[in-house]
């Protein structure tokens, strides 16, 4: 198999033993061509972000950075601002030709929440080496709200590839012309672009997070009222000016 590995193939690695789990992998994890990776039980406040570099360990270097430890099995507080290293509830075990790469899930990122993979050995953030085994840990920043975290959680996830899997921007066209990705003309030159519309109907163009807000319980889907959260950026003259060091979601 060439390219990203669908549901079925993931679901053959789980069967296979290349991705393992202590308590199993819910069927949920799946998705159509990624795995949703789930927090452990215990949260480690680190001094700084890290990688653990060729040849070592994420555990034996984070006695270098470890400032406390914080159990999550009741649910506890990570604080804006503040760096953790988590370990997750997935390992891997590779087969030859087999890499992967991990984002945060697009939930995850709505809130500001940087959150990156690293892995034993790794030099990377997000990268998962050919033929790796070993544990999976997740960094997580929050950087404008504080949250709420319990094990089972699942921030990031994970694709696993085999070969080249990434389209020529020939492919990109050829396929805007088959099945419309965007509205409007494409800009495809080395991958597809993305712009942000300033000129909507009604001047709603984003929004900003507010500074100073309470903690977001992660579990709790749906309960908050936006506007306790968030401010609405409107504009009228196509153009707005950005605050360095805010977070905007813009349309």
């Amino acid at each position: 198999m060439t390219g990203v590995f669908p549901n079925q193939a993931i679901a053959g690695m789980i069967a296979s033993g290349a991705i393992h789990a202590a308590a199993g992998v819910d069927p949920a994890q799946i998705q159509p061509a990624s795995l949703d990776l789930r927090l452990g039980t215990t949260a480690y406040r680190i001094r700084a972000s890290f990688l653990a570099g060729q040849g070592r360990t994420v555990e034996s270097r984070l006695a270098e950075f470890e400032m406390h430890r914080i159990d999550l099995s009741q649910g506890a507080v990570l604080e804006k601002g503040c760096v953790y290293l988590v370990p997750l509830m997935e390992s891997l075990a590779l087969p030859a030709g087999v890499l992967a790469v991990a984002n945060a899930k697009s939930s995850t990122g709505r809130l500001d929440l940087l959150t990156r993979t690293i892995t034993d050995g790794g030099t990377e953030f997000d990268r998962i080496p050919d033929a790796y085994h070993g544990p999976l840990y997740a960094e997580i920043c929050p950087r404008s709200f504080s949250v709420l975290v319990r094990p089972g959680m699942r921030l990031n996830q994970i694709r696993f590839r085999q070969g080249q899997a990434t389209l020529s921007d020939d492919d990109l066209r050829a396929l805007h012309a088959r099945t419309p990705l965007v509205d409007g003309p494409a800009v495809i030159q080395d991958g597809l672009g993305f712009s942000v519309d300033l000129a909507l109907e009604g001047g709603l163009v984003g929004y900003r997070a507010k500074p100073h807000t309470g903690v977001i319980d992660l579990a709790r889907i749906g309960h908050y009222d936006p506007a306790e959260y968030w401010e609405e950026i409107r504009t009228e003259s196509r153009q707005i000016i950005l605050d360095p060091g805010a977070f905007y979601i813009l349309v």
